[in-house]
Parts: C-alpha cells; sequence; structure tokens
C-alpha cells in the first residue's frame, strides 16, 4: 500500500538503544552526559554574563556558542530518552520537522560562529593593537544576528521542501532523531537532484567558515613563530587551541555526516557521528574551553569564594 504525504502524520524512530542491559547502562551514561552538558554550559554562560573581566568578544561569541548547545541537546536527547523509557518510538510528521529545522539551523549557526571565533583570535593576535577599533561590539552584535539569520534561512528552506516530499514507503527511520538524510530516504520521488543542492549549500555553508578558519590560524602561525620569547608564543598559542579542538571534533562529524550522497549513508554511522557532535560535543566544549582557560576558572573561583562567604554568614 503506498501512502502518501497527506496520510502520513507520524515517523517511527527506530532508536539508538535497545532494551538490554548493555544498553540499559549506555542509556544511563548518556542520561549523565545530558546532565553535564545542561549544567556545564549554563554555568559558562552565567560566568560570562556576570563577570565583567568576560565581557569580551571571544567570551561573548562563546557563551553564543554555548547556548546553542544546549538548545540543540534539549531538541533531541529529551525526547530519546522519553522514548526509551515509555517504550514509544513515535514521532509526528510536525515535530520531525522541527528536529529537522533546530537540527539544520543551530549546526549552521554553530559552523559561522566557530568561523567569528577564529577571526576573533586572529584579530587579537595579529593585530593587538586595533582589536578594539576592529572588534567593537555594534559589529560582534551583527556577527551574532548573521550567523543565527543564515543557519535559520538555510534550516527553514530544506525543512520545508523536505516536508512537501510524499513519503509512500515505510514510515522507519533508522535514527533516533529526524535528521535530513534519513527523513529523505523515505521519499517515494527521486530525491538525487535535492541532495545535489543540499550538498551545494551545506559546501557553502561549511567551507566558507571553514576557509575563515584555515586562513585565520595560518595568519596566526605565522605571527606566533616571529614572537622572540618562548612565553609569548606559549600564550598565543593556548589561546587558540581550545577552539581548534573544538573545530575539529565539530566539522570532522558535520562534514561527514553532509557532504556525501544520501546513497552512501548507513543507519549504523549515521547514529554513531550523530551521537559525536549531539551529545558529546556539546558536552565537552565547555570543559575545553573552561578548563583550558584561566580568566573561566577565575571567574568560577571567585563565584565559589563569593558563595562559601555567605554560607558562613
Amino acid at each position: 500500500m503506498h501512502l502518501d504525504n497527506e496520510t502520513v502524520t507520524e515517523f517511527i524512530l527506530l532508536g539508538l538503544l535497545q532494551y538490554t542491559t548493555t544498553h540499559f547502562c549506555l542509556f544511563a551514561l548518556i542520561t549523565l552526559m545530558f546532565l553535564v552538558t545542561l549544567t556545564a554550559n549554563s554555568l559558562l554562560i552565567l560566568l560570562i554574563l556576570i563577570d565583567p573581566h568576560l565581557h569580551t568578544p571571544m567570551y561573548f561569541f562563546l557563551w553564543q556558542l554555548s547556548f546553542i548547545d544546549i538548545v540543540f541537546t534539549l531538541a533531541i536527547v529529551p525526547k530519546m530518552m522519553t522514548d526509551y523509557l515509555l517504550h514509544r518510538r513515535v514521532i509526528s510528521v510536525s515535530g520531525c520537522g522541527i528536529q529537522i529545522f533546530l537540527g539544520l539551523s543551530l549546526g549552521g549557526a554553530e559552523c559561522i560562529l566557530l568561523g567569528l571565533m577564529s577571526y576573533d583570535r586572529y584579530v587579537a593576535i595579529c593585530k593587538p593593537l586595533h582589536y578594539r577599533l576592529l572588534m567593537n561590539w555594534p559589529l560582534c552584535r551583527k556577527m551574532a544576528v548573521s550567523s543565527w539569520a543564515s543557519g535559520s534561512l538555510n534550516a527553514l528552506i530544506h525543512t520545508v521542501y523536505t516536508m512537501t516530499f510524499p513519503f509512500c514507503r515505510h514510515r522507519e527511520i533508522h535514527h533516533f532523531y529526524c535528521e535530513l538524510p534519513g527523513v529523505l530516504r523515505l521519499s517515494c520521488e527521486d530525491t538525487v537532484s535535492y541532495e545535489t543542492g543540499v550538498l551545494i549549500s551545506t559546501t557553502i555553508l561549511l567551507l566558507v567558515p571553514f576557509s575563515v578558519i584555515l586562513a585565520s590560524y595560518a595568519l596566526i602561525l605565522v605571527t606566533i613563530i616571529q614572537i622572540a620569547s618562548t612565553e609569548g608564543r606559549k600564550k598565543a598559542f593556548s589561546t587558540c587551541s581550545s577552539h581548534l579542538t573544538v573545530v575539529s571534533l565539530y566539522y570532522s562529524a558535520i562534514i561527514f555526516m553532509y557532504m556525501r550522497p544520501i546513497s552512501s549513508h548507513t543507519s549504523g554511522q549515521d547514529k554513531v557521528v550523530s551521537v559525536l557532535y549531539t551529545i558529546i560535543t556539546p558536552m565537552l566544549n565547555p570543559m575545553i574551553y573552561s578548563l583550558r582557560n584561566k580568566d573561566v576558572m577565575g571567574a568560577l573561583g571567585k563565584i565559589l569564594w563569593r558563595c562559601s562567604l555567605y554560607s558562613k554568614m
């Protein structure tokens, strides 16, 4: 029996975990990682907002990154956890569309934001005397808005287009959330031409900020090499190492997922890679930035010291 897009009202998410002892332990681990993600990112945002020493462009972009990680995680993980606990794997078509939109918009915004953060590091290291002029607050706010707007516009176009395809095959999505490649496989129409459009738009959205990152760090490397003192080189490198680690984790997963033809995807690969950038990376981001950052750790120390004083009063 063929189903068209008017009769399909829900999809079935086959999920990530099965009802075995081993998978229940994995569920407990994911739950712990989810709580750590929310706590660590929320704490980082709080520190940046309340500590005047962290009111700089670098930390402004950083709290935007943490906010993206929180919303991205909330859009996916609670649904997966609820489905597992209630033995329910159904998601409505509208709910599926919302997950696709949030995944694409937040993912796109994060790609652009990482590019902007590399430009900020380039200006700070290579043009320190002009930093306040080049990275003024009106420009930083426009940069942040442009990253959100670009990601949302790209996501809106692809979400609307994807959800208008007729779904006349089985409704089972071999994933733990609605992701574009998995949903497209359910269409009974030929999606090859549209997949080409997805590849082109993804290439632009990924490679433009990635090119900015490569160019920024190439110039930073040249500047670091020219620094006379060893201490100065270490300090300059330490300001970039955290960002490079985050970029490596995030871009490698996104490029693997979205810059390949849909036909080459397998459900097992998609699930593993998606776990990396929906669960693991959002948890690691605040740790990478905070544990290696003296300013953030100093702000945390001040907060803990104030709390201890209030507790003694």
